[in-house]
């Protein structure tokens, strides 16, 4: 096969990239609005409140938050850029891609934990930043939030553009200004719960495809032979086109140098993408205070399958069929700018099921766009709307007036923001790698703001900044001394990332915490426990909390409490709820210290006893080794499926009977 470079021949019609676009993103938009009159009509729950609206009322359960947090972390990334690793490094690709999200997750199941003892009436990460230390670190940590959010708005729209223009030829540029305006339509009028609701189906969806892909192609696929086929076929392309730094050059072995670098900056890239981001925020302050914990070690447990299963099957794929006749790019290889753009995945499904498959990695594609974009608006309009600059006491009304106007000014805006960086030369696999360079600094002191009683205003200042400078300086010299040039290109490698986001991260937590310990502080969180619901203002006569600082002014508590009509004290021992139930405070450390225990031993396990021991040996796998390998990334795709759409059903069973018997009833004209 030549190594020259093919244009990636489309293998849909424009109409169709326009159809999926526009017309299924419509689809969509249209039954979250039916679902959204429904819950209004026959619920007591209404996204005119700014508690719903924005947090979902506090109240979602496990299931739902489970299969939200799937959604949410499934960017195009974690199909495009799964498939192009293990295009790239072989099987390790497809795993370290996975430990790099998963171990996250389960870190940040400790932090929402910690926020729901520590500041259960917050909407966003920057009110407790704000309530605890005040006005510099709430502006330094605004910058980062709207950063993080730019950054994956970007990741999310040119990997959907790209992947639409390569099978259908649609415009790039059209693609992602069309692909967020049927997504903002449904925020606008569901609110949070909506985009949960959206997320369920856009993941009944994913795994439905990923369950198509995955037997077609190790069952009854004549092109790919099956399991065996593929294994013969990635040991013919080992020694056509040998991985550098793997053993013999195979594909099939964990012993992989690139593979281990890409692990390490995509656990950077992850935290960074987690603990910046309010859209997991928001999903830890949605939850049930007694079932967070649970939440999030069934999503990140779930989560690893979708880029697992995904990558092993499509991106081994795209590399063991590259010299059949209908490889999009044949009789040439992926270019860089083509593997970088994400299109290993596209490539396999076109050679494995024809237009079915490009039809079918397009819709894929689009509901990990659409229900993560989902999340970046709600998220990205909540950090706007519960700033306390302009309008310090508004009310809940206000606040959804205001995330409506900020929902549809961001959705055009992300639009254009991904032209930009388009016509910039920047794609998805660049955006991935500098996630972590430039949000790396932030982690550990937004982490720490909810969680260490000692933490300091100076430390949680100091740490961002002198990290970001660092990892700056690293980036450049890293850059310089591993590729001889500092360009662009040479800047999103995976060296020259690793060396500033490992900088930025690492050396960000040790100034923290350091100056920390120097002077520590005491704080004992009344201030972020305090944090208002707005709700009740709306409302004179009904129950409310005084949202303050222990910094804040007597005059302006005193305001403060004159806009209230009726103050109700916390509870020492506990949180009170929306419904006035009281959850005790042992109830919460016990789920925090069992995430902490959890996310010790799933990290352990992912990270070093599984990959390590294969990486030191050397091991390259036997073909029943290999069909062990992939019948373990199978059947925990199945058990994903099953936590992240059955599982939600279940526990929602009483609801959503009650809700189809209410409508039912008013149909027939019965009262």
């Amino acid at each position: 096969m030549s190594t020259g470079v093919s244009e990636f021949h489309p293998q849909l019609s424009q109409g169709v990239g326009y159809g999926v676009v526009v017309g299924v993103g419509f689809f969509f938009a249209g039954v979250m609005l039916a679902l959204t009159y429904l819950q209004s009509k026959f619920t007591d729950m209404s996204p005119r409140s700014s508690e719903e609206f924005t947090s979902a009322s506090r109240s979602v359960k496990p299931g739902l938050v489970c299969c939200g947090i799937v959604s949410a972390w499934t960017w195009s990334a974690t199909l495009l850029q799964s498939s192009t690793a293990a295009y790239q490094f072989g099987v390790s690709g497809p795993w370290w891609y996975g430990v790099g999200g998963t171990i996250q997750l389960a870190v940040f199941g400790m932090v929402a934990a910690k926020v729901k003892m520590n500041a259960n009436g917050a909407h966003t990460f920057l009110e407790i930043v704000q309530v605890r230390f005040g006005t510099f670190p709430h502006l330094l940590f605004t910058f980062y939030g709207f950063l993080c959010v730019l950054i994956v708005c970007g990741s999310l729209l040119l990997g959907g553009a790209a992947t639409v223009n390569a099978l259908t030829g649609m415009n790039t540029d059209a693609a992602c200004m069309l692909l967020p305006i049927g997504i903002a339509v449904y925020v606008l009028v569901g609110g949070l719960r909506a985009t949960f609701v959206c997320d369920w189906a856009h993941t009944v969806i994913l795994f439905v495809i990923i369950y198509i892909f995955i037997f077609h192609s190790y069952c009854t696929s004549d092109t790919t032979g099956g399991l065996s086929g593929l294994y013969d076929k990635l040991q013919k392309a080992a020694v056509e086109y040998p991985v550098d730094g793997n053993t013999d050059g195979s594909y099939v072995t964990m012993k992989s140098d690139q593979g281990l670098v890409f692990g390490a900056a995509t656990i950077v890239s992850g935290f960074s993408g987690i603990f910046c981001d309010q859209g997991y925020w928001q999903r830890a302050i949605a939850s049930h205070p007694t079932s967070t914990t649970k939440a999030y070690m069934l999503g990140g447990l779930s989560w690893f399958a979708v880029p697992f299963a995904f990558a092993s099957c499509l991106g081994l794929a795209a590399r063991a069929l590259q010299d059949d006749p209908r490889f999009p790019t044949y009789p040439n290889l992926l270019s860089a700018d083509q593997q970088s753009a994400g299109l290993a995945a596209p490539a396999a499904a076109v050679v494995i099921m024809g237009k079915g498959g490009a039809i079918a990695i397009l819709l894929v594609v689009f509901m990990a766009v659409t229900s993560a974009a989902s999340a970046e608006l709600i998220g990205v309009s909540s950090l706007f709307s519960y700033e306390t600059y302009f309008r310090p006491q508004a009310t809940g009304p206000e606040i959804v007036r205001v995330s409506h106007c900020f929902i549809c000014f961001w959705a055009v805006w992300m639009g254009i923001w991904a032209i930009i960086l388009n016509k910039a030369n920047i794609d998805l696999g660049w955006l991935y790698y500098v996630q972590g360079v430039i949000l790396s600094p932030a982690v550990i002191p937004i982490g720490l703001t909810v969680t260490w009683s000692k933490l300091n205003k100076e430390a949680v200042l100091a740490g961002p900044i002198i990290g970001a400078i660092l990892g700056m300086i690293a980036w450049m010299i890293g850059c310089w001394k591993i590729y001889g040039t500092i360009n662009i290109e040479n800047l999103a490698k995976p060296y020259s990332a690793l060396c500033s986001g490992l900088t930025g991260l690492l050396l960000s937590g040790v100034i923290t915490v350091g100056l920390t310990l120097l002077r520590p502080d005491n704080y004992d969180f009344k201030g972020t426990r305090a944090i208002a619901n707005l709700d009740v203002t709306a409302e004179p006569g009904s129950p409310t909390v005084i949202q303050s600082s222990d910094s804040g002014s007597d005059k302006e508590k005193e305001d403060i409490e004159a806009h209230v009509a009726n103050v109700v004290t916390l509870p020492e021992d506990g949180i009170r709820l929306v419904d006035g139930s009281i959850v005790s405070r042992s109830v919460l450390q016990t789920n925090f210290k069992r995430a902490a225990i959890y996310s010790t031993i799933l990290t352990a396990i992912v990270t070093i006893i599984v990959p390590l021991p294969m990486f030191f040996s050397h091991y390259i796998y036997g073909k029943s080794f290999y069909k062990f390998w992939i019948s373990v990334s199978i059947i925990w795709a199945l058990l994903s499926g099953f936590f992240s759409v059955l599982l939600p059903v279940w526990e929602s069973r009483k609801e959503i009977v009650e809700i189809l018997a209410a409508a039912y009833k008013s149909g027939g004209g019965r009262k």
